[in-house]
């Protein structure tokens, strides 16, 4: 049975919660990044990414503000603050029949706000890599 993609992904997004994350990703899952040149594949390192926008870009002013959404696939526009910097960008998301998302792409704007994205995720990235008590 497919699972509502959509919903399902505004229920975790809306939660920050990435432990939810894993169950939305097909397994050859490919995310690609607005800050790293090379897709990345696979459910592991997409949910570590995923989990890392939480926490970089989910704060409290983080909201969609428009959908186009298709049979299997959509594009999320989203504005939030950080650092005092407006951040907008897209997530154009690709299921497949199970429901589950296939391809994830993230898009930001202005150069400025890639810049501190960049920095931040970065950042963000290298603190989930390090091992427990490490």
């Amino acid at each position: 049975m497919a699972i509502d993609t959509l919903g399902a992904w505004h229920r975790v997004a809306e939660a920050r919660d990435a432990r939810g994350i894993p169950a939305l990703l097909a397994e050859d899952v490919v995310f690609h990044s607005p800050v790293v040149h090379t897709p990345q594949r696979g459910r592991h390192i997409t949910t570590m990414y995923l989990a890392a926008a939480f926490q970089v870009l989910g704060n409290a002013s983080f909201r969609y503000v428009r959908e186009v959404i298709g049979e299997r696939d959509a594009v999320l526009e989203f504005e939030t603050e950080l650092d005092g910097i407006l951040v907008n960008g897209v997530d154009m998301i690709r299921w497949n029949d199970d429901g589950l998302i296939t391809d994830f792409k993230v898009m930001v704007r202005p150069l400025k706000a890639v810049n501190a994205v960049h920095q931040k995720m970065a950042d963000m990235l290298q603190a989930l890599q390090k091992p427990a008590g490490g």
